[in-house]
């Protein structure tokens, strides 16, 4: 079996080509090229390793006809182009907890040096003054910190500000009361925080909601002397505004480690009053650096060797320890929502993913990635269960996942539910012996069978002599029959034939089965 194949791009711990070369994969440290290089080389790769230098563009991602998965050592993705890399049915992944303490010591220490305005009484100093009545410092114990975002890294400055014998308010709107309490923090509202905080320090990602969280109405219901700390991301603070608060006076200090645009060469803010600037730094330490590096390889390795997946932005998370638990599951998703893709017909408004018995007690996001997988197939064959979901999304298909406590005749079973012009249509499904996926019932009709290769799908009239025709039909033809099938809802009704046949089925064959007497409905199928 070849051995994935791993690019670094961007200089990492040396220990990270080691991970990689230890589970299983050949790596290649190439750091310090152009676009252009590594646009001509990508394509030998199935992973890619980088940090904030390497940019992951479109026309990288055109160029990687390889690539499974890259990895951002760090936390911020902006120089990945996560919905191009959807698209192409690349994993995305990052390391967000690998540099979390150092990014929340740096806002502590950046809370003391605005506390005490440390650089500007150094620079005094050091330039030969001695301004020892200039500054006046304030305390940070018993003052209130506001924490905009109480995630990851939010929490770890809430447990620091808490062991100076700050209080903590944190406005985050994924924060539950119950986890609130476990922090040790006031949770509140936006307005709430802004009126209370002496200083407020984010930690949010930038997103559409969150840009421009302290705009300038926002600023402006800030408590009079607050001091503010910004170590997350550039984009979140509205910086015209705020220099304008500085220098009112209304905002009595501000800290940024992050800035709208990076790097920051002429920023606004550039010698305004008590405004403390680094850049960047927040995940700067040798131990924050090796942590990620570590991280991303382990995560990567896994990913490209067993399919787990970790951190990923663009697909649901899938530990090493589950994927072999789920694999089968999701080999039998993905012939289920392949087989109701090349049945149902029509444009499909809606799909339905119920799980039942041992099924409704694992991860379910996994499960249905891998049945949009195999339903989206019909319209792309680059479709796997990154690019599934989005490409549901862009059809407009509504999807639903459904999850049942109770005890069905089967001991884990898995249903696909379509809505079609014609009403719904369902199939069903199980594993036999724990790893054998089975069908068992379409649209409504019980029949147990393998789905694999080519086969033949017939509904039919129960009726005397129908499979003498289409044995006969098929061999006449040269076609050698594997298994067979049969299903009806009740004697001399409706019925099911599903057949499978060693070999693809030419359209004359198909056609003349639909001439067969009895016939209402044929269609080949094909299971990769």
């Amino acid at each position: 079996m070849t051995k994935p194949r791993v690019l670094i791009s961007d200089k990492m711990d040396p220990n990270a080509a080691a991970i990689f070369r230890e589970r299983g994969c050949e790596v290649d440290e190439i750091t310090g090229e152009t676009a252009e290089q590594l646009i001509a080389r990508i394509g030998e790769y199935d992973g890619l390793a980088i940090r904030s230098s390497t940019k992951v563009t479109k026309a990288v991602l055109d160029a990687a006809t390889n690539l499974k998965v890259v990895g951002r050592a760090g936390i911020g993705v902006d120089n990945v182009d996560i919905p191009a890399a959807s698209a192409k049915g690349v994993v995305v992944m990052n390391t967000p907890f690998g540099n979390s303490i150092t990014t929340a010591e740096h806002a502590i220490a950046l809370i003391f040096a605005l506390a005490r305005q440390i650089p500007e009484a150094n620079a005094r100093t050091q330039a030969g003054a001695w301004p020892k009545n200039d500054f006046m410092g304030v305390e940070v114990t018993g003052k209130t910190l506001g924490l905009i975002g109480a995630g990851n890294i939010g929490s770890i400055v809430a447990a620091r500000a808490l062991g100076l014998k700050m209080k903590v308010a944190a406005y985050d709107p994924f924060l539950t009361a119950e986890r609130a309490v476990e922090l040790g923090v006031e949770k509140v509202e936006l307005d709430d925080l802004l009126a209370r905080a002496d200083f407020i320090s984010l930690h949010t990602p930038l997103t559409e909601q969150t840009r421009n969280i302290l705009s300038r109405e926002n600023l402006a219901k800030t408590k009079p002397g607050v001091r503010i700390v910004n170590c997350a991301r550039g984009g979140l603070i509205d910086e015209a505004a705020l220099k304008e608060g500085l220098e009112s006076g209304h905002i009595a200090g501000a800290a940024l480690d992050v800035f709208a645009e990076e790097p920051a060469k002429d920023s606004p803010l550039f010698g305004a009053p008590n405004f403390i600037c680094t850049p960047h730094l927040g995940a700067s330490t040798t131990e924050a650096q090796v942590n990620v590096a570590l991280q991303v390889a382990e995560q990567m390795a896994d990913y490209l060797v067993t399919g787990g997946v970790t951190n990923a932005l663009n697909m649901p998370s899938l530990s090493a320890e589950e994927a072999p638990k789920l694999k089968p599951y999701m080999a039998l998703a993905e012939k289920l929502g392949s087989l109701v893709g090349q049945l149902a017909h029509g444009n499909l408004a809606r799909i339905s993913i119920e799980r039942e018995g041992a099924a409704a007690q694992l991860s379910g996001k996994p499960i249905t990635a891998a049945v949009l997988a195999g339903l989206m197939r019909q319209y792309s064959d680059t479709v796997n269960m990154v690019n599934a979901p989005f490409l549901a999304k862009e059809r407009g298909l509504d999807v639903r996942e459904v999850r049942h406590d109770r005890e069905g005749v089967y001991q884990t079973l898995l249903r696909v539910t379509v809505g079609t012009e014609q009403g719904e249509r369902s199939v069903a499904g199980t594993l036999f012996g724990k790893d054998q996926p089975r069908l068992v019932e379409i649209f409504g009709i019980g029949i147990e069978a393998d789905l694999a290769g080519h086969m033949l799908y017939i509904v039919n009239d129960d009726a005397p002599g129908f499979i003498g025709r289409i044995g006969t039909l098929l061999g006449e033809a040269g076609i050698n029959i594997g298994t067979f099938h049969l299903g009806r809802r009740e004697a001399g009704g409706e019925a099911i034939l599903l057949l499978s046949v060693d070999q693809p089925l030419p359209q004359p064959v198909v056609d003349a089965a639909c001439r067969l007497e009895g016939v209402r409905t044929v269609k080949a199928l094909s299971f990769q």
